[in-house]
């Protein structure tokens, strides 16, 4: 099935593919290259630091980032079947938000290193090691993929703080 990329824009929270486990992106085409490029813009126009292609309708294994190194830096990043496997087991707490989620900022422990597995849009193997704060955009976008989001992650306290966010998503 063609996607349209000049269709796509970032669907919010109760969408059912964001609830869904993404499929493997089988082969690097011109239509997936389309898509990541839109991704890109879309997550720079939001002003994001990752989008998973679930929030875009596509139920892909695919996410983009801004440049760890340069987050001003134009253009992205694009991460293709990525796995992830943790480095260093201690774990750290920090606030997360979600273009899916306006409004919803969520207290989550991760943790601290990773090292992720991908193909790039070459169709090359990609490998990198980070932590702390790009360790965890990627653990978040690897979960929009699993159809995990923040909220799945809220305590109790989070849960309660951010009930009527949540709620006026969820009736829009």
């Amino acid at each position: 099935m063609a996607i349209d990329p000049d269709s796509l824009s970032i669907l919010l929270h109760p969408s059912k593919i964001l609830r869904e486990r993404a499929r493997n992106v089988p082969d690097v085409d011109e239509q997936v290259r389309a898509v990541a490029s839109r991704m890109i813009e879309l997550m720079q126009e939001h002003e994001g630091i990752g989008l998973a292609a679930p929030q875009v309708g596509v139920a892909w294994r695919l996410f983009v980032t801004r440049h760890a190194d340069d987050r001003d830096r134009p253009g992205g990043l694009v991460y293709i079947n990525p796995t992830i496997e943790v480095l260093d087991g201690t774990r750290a707490e920090d606030q997360e938000g979600c273009l899916s989620l306006p409004g919803v900022d969520v207290l989550i422990r991760r943790p601290i290193s990773v090292r992720l597995r991908a193909t790039s849009l070459d169709g090359e193997e990609v490998v990198e090691e980070c932590d702390e704060h790009f360790a965890r955009v990627w653990q978040h976008e690897v979960d929009h993929l699993d159809g995990v989001l923040i909220i799945d992650r809220m305590n109790t306290m989070e849960r309660l703080r951010n009930r009527k966010a949540i709620r006026d998503l969820e009736r829009a």
